[in-house]
């Protein structure tokens, strides 16, 4: 019976928890009924953010209904991976309807359906939260309260043993050590912070340019907690890529051998459906295609070898080998989240160059900058095109940058484009990459 929330039939969804454990039901329904729908090709898509299921069950819909009409010949599956992330409700996504927070005061007040989203994600945390909800609303001037905050941002997003998460939140390995802990948590509060403030006010200035004001320190407060949640969903996108995704992929290989996986990620689910590579079951050989989609994680992340330095590589080195087709990387320079507040937040306490650097694109954006916005890096014989010409040819194998900022172009800050994904355009590259007709 299809789902009356879905533009598509047939449709499965794979839904698992923090730690990468699947639920059986959902699990065992796909591994039973694939076969007998007659699938040849399963599209697997995993969102980013998202503060419930209904809205990933919105984004997937929205996202697969061109499928059928571009593909009309194709038997084709389709799976939603819903696994336990958030986003920030005041964060405005192209096309779908706003939340009642975005009618409420902007940062740095923590809404009551961003706080409703933490108390969901980070189970047990009530108090931490109270607390960091109090001192955004009071503002106090004093420095040491900045610290205090920062002091509970980390406490919020700490791992609790003796799960496996702590595994999987580094991008790059130095001679096989994780490279883990982001430096927004190893100095001073107060100056990251501050250098958030600054970040933001260039972002919301018309054409970068800004009255000579002092920026407000909380706002740069309210993104020290966003960024360190996201940092908590990266590292969890990773555990649940790896220990969940990957494993049910393998099963999937055993029931249903001669369907064909094409994986699609949004963002951290971009980070997700890559760490499944690496919970693949040896010799599994039914994954197709990867189509990243604004990928919120390194883009050295498959590298062999890192250009500023040589002993350290990629976390999923190799990781595209495991695909029998192409890693297509979409990026986009309007995607504002990625272009500068990631690096930002990935690399910035005790750094001189500090938010200019990133207002130019330069250094420090080279360094630490993410997939979704300039694509994989220090990978050999990797091509990088524009979106019109992936459509027309693609790489049968191995990484391909696909530059899409024609259609992804669209959102005000903090995050820009990050999420203006629903295109038929890419839905067009996902069909492309997975050479499914």
């Amino acid at each position: 019976m299809a789902d009356p929330a879905m533009s598509v039939t047939p449709y499965w969804e794979l839904t698992f928890d923090e730690d990468g454990d699947p639920d059986p039901g959902r699990r065992d329904r796909l591994l039973a009924e694939v076969v007998d729908r007659g699938v040849n090709d399963l599209v697997v898509f995993s969102h980013g953010w998202n503060s419930d299921r209904s809205g990933a069950t919105r984004l997937y819909s929205r996202f697969f209904a061109p499928f059928p009409q571009l593909a009309p010949a194709a038997r084709l599956g389709y799976v939603g991976v819903v696994w336990p992330s958030m986003r920030f409700s005041d964060e405005p996504i192209p096309d779908f309807p706003r939340s009642v927070a975005a009618e409420m005061p902007p940062r740095p007040v923590l809404d009551k359906d961003t706080r409703h989203a933490l108390l969901e994600t980070f189970p047990g945390r009530a108090t931490v939260i109270d607390q960091l909800s109090r001192l955004l609303d009071q503002q106090p001037p004093e420095e040491a309260e900045l610290e205090e905050f920062g002091r509970l941002v980390r406490m919020l997003v700490e791992v609790v043993p003796p799960g496996p998460q702590a595994l999987f939140g580094a991008d790059t390995l130095a001679e096989g050590v994780p490279q883990d802990e982001p430096e927004m948590f190893a100095g001073s509060a107060a100056t990251v912070c501050e250098e958030f403030a600054r970040a933001l006010a260039h972002l919301e200035s018309p054409d970068g340019v800004q009255e000579f004001t002092i920026p407000n320190p909380w706002d740069g407060a309210h993104e020290l907690l966003r960024q360190g949640t996201y940092y908590a969903m990266k590292r969890r996108a990773g555990t649940v890529g790896e220990r969940g995704l990957g494993r049910v992929i393998g099963q999937l290989a055993k029931a249903a051998p001669g369907v064909r996986v094409h994986l699609v990620g949004h963002s951290f689910g971009g980070r997700l459906v890559s760490f499944a590579l690496r919970g693949l079951p040896e010799g599994v050989r039914t994954v197709k295609s990867v189509t990243l989609l604004q990928g919120a994680f390194s883009h050295y992340a498959f590298a062999t070898r890192l250009p500023h330095d040589t002993r350290a590589g990629g976390v999923l080195q190799g990781q595209q080998n495991r695909v029998d087709g192409p890693l297509v990387c979409c990026f986009s320079r309007h995607d504002s989240a990625l272009g500068t507040l990631y690096p930002l937040a990935s690399h910035m306490a005790g750094d001189a160059q500090g938010v200019a650097a990133f207002d130019l694109g330069r250094t420090l954006g080279a360094k630490w900058g993410a997939m979704g916005h300039d694509g994989v890096q220090a990978v050999p014989d990797t091509p990088s095109c524009k979106l019109a010409d992936a459509l027309r040819k693609l790489p049968a194998k191995g990484c391909v940058n696909v530059d899409a900022a024609v259609v992804v172009r669209r959102g005000g800050p903090p995050s820009g484009a990050h999420s203006d994904i629903c295109h038929r355009e890419l839905a067009q590259l996902v069909l492309a990459a997975g050479r499914i007709r």
